[in-house]
């Protein structure tokens, strides 16, 4: 593992779920994290619990849906911190819904935060890390992004782009400026996640199904580290994660 202590990382979605324990492993290593998300009271809470371990932490209320916000979130980190090492796009949505349900709204919801979310934030750290031409974007997509399943058809396309999205990223800018991207694709979490979901169909189709065994945030965040904490000549581009149980 190299020297974590003293960079620099920019978590998306950290109010919860993997964002907050991303930050949380990261912090514990010496990172200075900055928390991204649009309930500042729970990212308060998580930057003082951080602060009370020791770690170095500031909380920025961004909605990643705004491009100006996104920008003044990467503004704010460079002036602090005079560098942006790490990107996690991981802010997300799953309102899952059979598309016969028509839940249009939550089709744009999705587009808007899983997708132009990680390019408005992509965009605005690109400038000062090809200065640099040091940094590490990580992309928070999902297994849903190789594999379409039914009442998934929206998410699915916006974590498949997310997927290409990665891959792209890495063959124009690993080898010419020094910036490696990892995709980060987890199968089932224990996070707030489905908590998203209106169409009844959906829950009653997964009700049906029985319980799994799922993985837990801890589990993505460790993925998320690891890959990060690799020497700059190593770049882990892609890391699926499953639970034992999921076929």
């Amino acid at each position: 593992m190299r020297e974590m202590r003293g960079r620099s990382a920019i978590i998306t979605g950290a109010s919860s779920g993997i964002g907050e324990a991303a930050a949380r492993q990261l912090a514990a290593l010496g990172v200075n994290v900055v928390l991204a998300a649009r309930r500042t009271d729970r990212l308060q809470t998580l930057a003082d619990r951080i602060a009370a371990d020791g770690g170095t932490v500031l909380v920025q209320s961004t909605d990643v849906t705004r491009r100006d916000q996104v920008e003044r979130l990467v503004e704010v980190s460079l002036d602090r911190f005079g560098a942006v090492d790490i990107l996690i796009n991981n802010a997300g949505i799953m309102p899952l819904s059979f598309l016969r349900n028509l839940h249009l709204d939550e089709w744009e919801r999705m587009v808007d935060v899983n997708l132009k979310g990680v390019l408005f934030a992509t965009g605005a750290v690109l400038p000062s890390m090809m200065a640099r031409k040091s940094g590490h974007i990580v992309n928070v997509s999902s297994v849903a992004g190789r594999r379409v399943f039914p009442s998934g058809a929206v998410y699915c396309a916006t974590k498949f782009a997310v997927t290409a999205l990665s891959e792209g990223l890495r063959a124009e800018l690993s080898a010419t400026e020094g910036i490696r991207v990892t995709v980060i694709e987890p199968g089932a979490v224990a996070t707030e996640l489905t908590g998203t979901i209106t169409d009844e169909e959906v829950l009653d189709y997964f009700r049906s199904r029985g319980e799994l065994r799922k993985l837990d945030a801890e589990d993505i965040a460790a993925s998320i580290v690891y890959a990060v904490s690799q020497p700059d000549h190593v770049n882990v581009s892609e890391v699926l994660v499953m639970p034992t149980q999921q076929s």
